[in-house]
């Protein structure tokens, strides 16, 4: 890896003739395959080799992360006084950092000891009920165990036990959420979490009786109108990633997912690249909920935007997700990498919307295809619902309809 890096003989016998010169390579390699460009890898190679110097650090078999910003400090500070050269902070950060991942790819990096969380024990075996007994989706259990956890924190203090906590507890959590802006379907949510949750800690005898005392915000039969945008703002979203340049390849495949499938962003970053099946010409998306795989034809528009994206963009790893970062360290995106995408776009527009995250354009594909003509079972089909009634949540009102509706001379009859 030094002869990758180095082409001058003195400077390439300075990196392996100094200590540690396997593992400094090896790390290096390691850093290669995470996407690193050749300038940088040639920054971590000498900053590893800085640290080859520092005899008490290497000799450690334990080295924490006080030491290493006491190392890096201290070389600042001889520099400054010998050469009279202040480091940015940026560059200090950037030496601790990859510092800590050397010693950490060693094994030898003292991490600090996690702090166990409140009732930890009480919610490990909450998510095994919900796994074991209830058959909830991996999602819905994630959903519900950051949740419970948020809130056995939020209320946390010294001494307290699970048998201590009362309703009012629960109410002024709630309270305080919303007044975070959380609206009432989401205080719905997480008010019939806490219940589901306390109904199973009393079913083990480790509280009183104070699930059903839980109240939450009263929900209305398909309240609310549809929030996504225009199907105009949806074309002028997609193309507004038309260009050449590495971010707008990917996002403009990952838009046309989340917009002509109406996939939701989880779906869209589960992706792998076996997913797409060139030669059947057809995308397979794995449904979570449903606990299934969903198969679509690849259509032509989101077919040639992803052979692009792997064609001129994605990075060359080992990764099998479809979507990955662009910047080293190269890794999958996660669900709530998309949201922003679509956020950060929308609002470059000028569309304004309560909320314009990524499912705004499942929003908008159920009420395009609605505005065109398809049942309610065809576009539950096209979502992957199970059944129509959920479907009505996407596809409430047909406001087209309802302008022609308005716009109706009914003559004499008023």
């Amino acid at each position: 890896m030094f002869a990758t890096l180095f082409t001058y003989p003195s400077i390439l016998a300075r990196h392996r003739t100094a200590p540690c010169a396997e593992s400094r390579e090896q790390f290096l390699v390691h850093c290669a395959e995470q996407g690193y460009l050749h300038s940088m890898l040639q920054k971590i190679a000498w900053i590893l080799l800085v640290l080859s110097q520092d005899v008490g650090l290497c000799r450690s078999k334990r080295v924490t992360h006080q030491q290493i910003e006491y190392a890096v400090d201290h070389r600042a500070r001889l520099i400054q006084r010998h050469q009279g050269i202040c480091h940015a902070p940026s560059s200090r950060q950037m030496f601790i950092h990859f510092a800590e991942a050397w010693f950490r790819f060693r094994g030898r990096l003292a991490e600090p000891q996690a702090v166990p969380r409140p009732f930890s024990a009480y919610v490990a075996e909450f998510v095994c009920w919900m796994r074991d007994e209830r058959g909830l989706s991996p999602a819905t259990i994630a959903t519900r165990y950051q949740q419970v956890t948020n809130f056995l924190e939020a209320i946390w203090r010294p001494g307290i036990s699970l048998s201590a906590i009362s309703v009012k507890d629960i109410d002024t959590y709630l309270a305080h959420q919303g007044n975070q802006g959380w609206s009432r379907a989401s205080l719905h949510t997480l008010a019939s979490t806490l219940r589901s949750f306390f109904r199973y800690a009393e079913g083990q005898k480790w509280c009183s009786a104070i699930a059903e005392a839980i109240e939450a915000p009263r929900l209305f039969t398909q309240e609310g109108l549809p929030l996504g945008p225009t199907w105009e703002e949806v074309q002028q979203l997609i193309a507004s990633t038309i260009g050449n340049r590495a971010v707008d390849i990917r996002d403009h495949a990952i838009l046309l997912l989340l917009a002509v499938y109406g996939l939701r962003r989880g779906e869209v970053a589960r992706l792998r690249l076996d997913d797409v099946d060139w030669e059947g010409e057809a995308l397979h998306v794995a449904r979570p909920k449903q606990r299934c795989t969903q198969h679509y034809p690849l259509i032509a528009s989101a077919g040639n935007a992803i052979l692009r994206y792997l064609k001129e963009t994605r990075p060359r790893c080992a990764h099998r997700e479809l979507f990955l970062s662009l910047h080293a360290p190269v890794r999958p995106l996660l669900p709530a990498s998309i949201t922003p995408i679509v956020h950060s776009r929308l609002a470059a527009l000028g569309v304004s919307l309560p909320r314009r995250g990524a499912h705004c354009l499942r929003h908008a594909c159920a009420r395009h295809l609605l505005a065109g003509g398809f049942s309610l079972k065809q576009i539950g089909d096209q979502l992957g619902h199970r059944s129509a009634s959920a479907t009505l949540h996407y596809a409430k009102v047909d406001l087209d309809g309802l302008r022609q509706v308005a716009e109706l001379d009914l003559g004499g009859v008023l």
